[in-house]
């Protein structure tokens, strides 16, 4: 698996490399980013189906006699307003949207493989008819090699190519009389292995994004969370909160006289101290938890299902696991501005985030080094 990382580009780090196989533990940022790119390309790729199912009705017209011609034309519309039923489908952007537009944007041109392979046995075709008869038999080639513009790990990959084989599978054994089973194996094992192709198509475009998402959510400094990736997260935690109807705890940071540290002692000094903090802090968090670098010497700490007695209870955590030290060895305090969701009666974040920063000045009026979460 380690061999892996040197075969995809994306620079992945070891613990991101379990990614590209099963979809489990991402980044809630990234988990979003991918379900809009891939409702996005289920919806170009149905624009292109839904324009030239029709068109070749035209072909089939000159080459196969007329009650086969409207038994595939009748086929063809209707898949061509399924997938124009498709563009209008507008989904919320979460991963199972992209799911469900995926599995409807595949299973209807599978479905109508099946049907015209159904429909072509039933006729004695001659050579310029059976040639183009034939070439309904690459459908599934085509919809195997679709799966290459998504970026899927190989579990989501052979999940959505299963349909797919199986429906080869199907119209094999429909036709099983006049079947050459010599040449359906080898047809077979090709599509299997144009899948193949495809997955690992699928799993070096999710390794290229998740190494372009980490560079783009983290501070460059500290590592935890940017201010930009940090509203993003802000915006999914309050939906979720709000949904749910549970408590949101925002927590604004500020380490106290840190300009002094800048000017004594560089800003060198000054950006280990903010590394260590980050690290100290984010050891000390659940899971859920999320720590956002504001800007300059501010925090932002969410809780997600804390309320003001919880979000003191891990604020008690982070200050015993220590505190970071300035260059003279004296320790480096942070005020604190809490606000909660429930009690602050805010279903938005933004006016959340302005109380907590309003509580966080209010701290270092009375004093600093404390924690205020009421006006």
């Amino acid at each position: 698996m380690m061999r892996l990382t040197d075969l995809i580009s994306g620079e992945l780090d070891n613990s991101e490399v379990r990614w590209l196989v099963v979809p489990d533990k991402h980044w809630a940022l990234l988990t979003r980013k991918r379900a809009m790119m891939i409702l996005n390309r289920v919806r170009l790729l149905a624009l292109l189906f839904a324009v030239l199912t029709p068109l070749w009705c035209g072909v089939d017209l000159v080459v196969f006699p007329f009650p086969l011609w409207l038994d595939l034309a009748i086929s063809r519309f209707v898949a061509s307003a399924m997938f124009a039923c498709l563009l209008l489908y507008s989904p919320r952007g979460r991963l199972v949207d992209a799911y469900g537009a995926m599995a409807l944007l595949f299973a209807i041109p599978t479905l109508f493989f099946i049907i015209s392979y159904m429909l072509l046995g039933r006729y004695h075709l001659n050579a310029m008819s059976a040639a183009m008869g034939a070439g309904y038999a690459f459908l599934p080639f085509v919809l195997v090699a679709g799966f290459s513009i998504f970026p899927l790990t190989l579990a989501e990959n052979l999940i959505f190519a299963s349909p797919v084989l199986a429906g080869e599978l199907i119209a094999g054994f429909l036709r099983w009389p006049w079947v050459s089973w010599p040449s359906f194996a080898g047809a077979f094992w090709l599509l299997l292995l144009i899948t193949g192709v495809s997955a690992l198509a699928g799993m070096s475009q999710l390794a290229f994004m998740i190494a372009l998402v980490r560079q783009a959510i983290h501070d460059p400094v500290t590592g935890i969370f940017s201010r930009r990736s940090g509203e993003e997260m802000l915006d999914l935690q309050m939906a979720q909160a709000c949904r749910n109807n549970l408590p949101l705890t925002v927590g604004m940071i500020d380490l106290d006289h840190f300009k002094e540290v800048n000017d004594r002692f560089g800003h060198e000094a000054g950006d280990r101290i903010l590394r260590e903090f980050a690290k100290t802090v984010g050891n000390s968090l659940r899971r859920g938890d999320i720590f956002i670098r504001w800007g300059g010497e501010e925090f932002l700490l969410v809780l997600s299902n804390a309320d003001f007695d919880q979000a003191a209870r891990a604020l008690k955590r982070v200050r015993e696991h220590g505190s970071s030290l300035r260059p003279d060895g004296s320790p480096i305090t942070a005020s604190i501005g809490l606000a909660e969701r429930i009690a602050d009666h805010s279903n938005d974040w933004k006016p959340l985030v302005e109380m907590a920063d309003a509580r966080m000045y209010l701290a270092k009026q009375r004093g600093r080094d404390q924690v205020v979460f009421e006006d």
